[in-house]
């Protein structure tokens, strides 16, 4: 930088603004300032060296709770890290995406990072709010979280499930059926029995249920391995397939519901006439079943930047609150009074 500066004929504070953006500079001295690193082949100071001066990296991490690949499946986790994305960028921050699918050792260990944002109430929270508390690193959660120093973007996730279940109940059905979420880490596709009730860790899919319970309390159903429509499809078979199959389903996510309804159409059964299905998030599934789904619209987005904005606020030392977010209910064309 000396060397730039001197071959520019400038201070050295000067030249160093033209590289950090920092101060006002004119467009001659920028010009003169550039011409000189390239004549050095000086590419600009090592970030590096930078953040350790600053004591910040200027990156934030997010923790998904799955490979990237499956995230970026999933519309919404897309919607999450657009808004956590959005509200980074504009605050001049980067973003490193950590996948969490429970393999043991993540970049959280050692990259780089001023905060973390947890995805997804992931099993493996625990280890990763301990990883990041050993480093100094401060929290947030996009999700419940049982942790009472940790502040969390929450979700309706219980009032707006029992919403649904009471649409279902004021239709006439009797007979619901629900496809869980994953209960634990092992992401196994299993009966919901009271045992594995009692073992989940996934506080979405517990919530949910729970709301659920509040109108049908003696509601069966299936464990999904994941939030996937083939799964969604896997159980809606087995749970058509019973002798006194449910005459309306409550999926806890719109693509197991759009795969409940294959599953339906395949065993011949009209949806709703023959079946009610409801699901949860608030996105498009017409690229797979051509309804439009009775579900609760959740502002997904929304609270990706509200996440975000906890995580910016707790770097720069602010106190900050747990926010809460609403879901809407859309009643679509999947529903109706059961028949007979």
């Amino acid at each position: 930088m000396a060397g730039v500066a001197a071959r520019a004929g400038v201070a050295v504070s000067t030249a160093s603004l033209v590289f950090s953006g920092g101060g006002p500079v004119s467009e001659a001295t920028r010009g003169k300032v550039l011409t000189a690193a390239a004549e050095l082949d000086y590419a600009g100071p090592d970030p590096r060296a930078r953040s350790l001066r600053r004591g910040r990296s200027g990156v934030i991490a997010v923790v998904i709770e799955e490979r990237v690949i499956d995230a970026f499946r999933d519309p919404v986790a897309i919607a999450f890290l657009d808004g956590i994305g959005q509200e980074i960028s504009d605050s001049g921050a980067a973003l490193l995406l950590v996948p969490d699918a429970g393999g043991g050792h993540t970049s959280l260990e050692s990259a780089a990072m001023d905060a973390v944002v947890l995805v997804g109430c992931s099993p493996h929270v625990d280890r990763a709010v301990q990883t990041a508390r050993r480093r100094g690193v401060p929290v947030v959660s996009l999700g419940g979280t049982p942790f009472a120093d940790v502040p969390a973007v929450e979700l309706d996730d219980r009032e707006a499930t029992a919403t649904l279940a009471g649409h279902l109940r004021d239709l006439g059905h009797r007979r619901v059926a629900t496809v869980t979420l994953p209960l634990g880490p092992e992401r196994r596709r299993d009966r919901l029995t009271a045992e594995a009730v009692a073992a989940a860790t996934v506080r979405t899919a517990v919530e949910r249920l729970a709301g659920a319970r509040s109108v049908f309390p003696d509601m069966d159903g299936v464990v999904a391995a994941s939030s996937r429509v083939e799964e969604g499809r896997v159980a809606g078979r087995e749970l058509l397939a019973a002798p006194d199959r449910p005459t309306a389903v409550l999926a806890q996510s719109d693509l197991l519901a759009a795969g409940v309804i294959l599953a339906a159409e395949e065993l011949g059964l009209s949806v709703p006439g023959d079946l009610s299905v409801v699901g949860f998030d608030g996105i498009r599934i017409d690229t797979v079943v051509p309804h439009d789904l009775t579900t609760m619209v959740q502002p997904a987005a929304d609270q990706g930047r509200a996440a975000a904005a906890l995580a910016i606020a707790r770097i720069d030392g602010q106190d900050v609150a747990s926010e809460h977010f609403r879901s809407e209910f859309h009643r679509g064309g999947t529903t109706a009074p059961p028949r007979g």
